[in-house]
C-alpha cells in the first residue's frame, strides 16, 4: 500500500503526507507530485510528512533530493517531518539529516520554511 495526500497551502506551505514504502516502485508518484507542485507554486515550500513511511530506499532519497533542487531553483525549499525510527536511522546513516534536518512535527517544519 502506498498513498500521498497533499494539503492546500498552510502559510504558503504544502504538506505532503506519505504513507507506505517509498521505493523504486512508488517513488515516481512522489516525483510527479513534486514536479507538479514546484511548477504550480510561485515559491514552492513543501513539507514531506514521513510519519507513515515504513521504508525509504535510495531511489526514494533521490526523489526527495530532486524535489529539494526543484524547489530551491524557484527560491523555495523542502523540509522533512516526523520520520519514524527506521527511516530516521537511514537518514542519519546516509547523512541526509546534515542537509535536510527532520523536524519532530509538521508545525515545526512549516516554521522552518516560513521563518516563523
Amino acid at each position: 500500500m502506498f498513498d500521498l495526500v497533499a494539503t492546500e497551502p498552510i502559510e504558503g506551505v504544502v504538506v505532503i503526507s506519505i504513507i507506505g514504502e517509498l521505493d523504486i516502485s512508488t517513488a515516481p508518484r512522489l516525483r510527479e507530485e513534486l514536479v507538479r507542485l514546484t511548477a504550480e507554486l510561485k515559491t514552492p515550500k513543501i513539507v514531506l510528512d514521513l510519519a507513515g513511511v515504513d521504508l525509504l530506499d535510495p531511489i526514494g532519497l533521490g526523489v526527495i533530493f530532486e524535489g529539494v533542487k526543484r524547489a530551491r531553483l524557484r527560491q523555495g525549499d523542502l523540509a522533512l517531518a516526523r520520520a519514524e525510527a527506521q527511516v530516521l536511522s537511514d537518514l542519519e546513516i546516509t547523512r541526509v539529516i546534515e542537509i535536510l534536518p527532520v523536524s519532530d512535527s509538521v508545525e515545526d517544519a512549516i516554521a522552518t520554511l516560513t521563518g516563523s
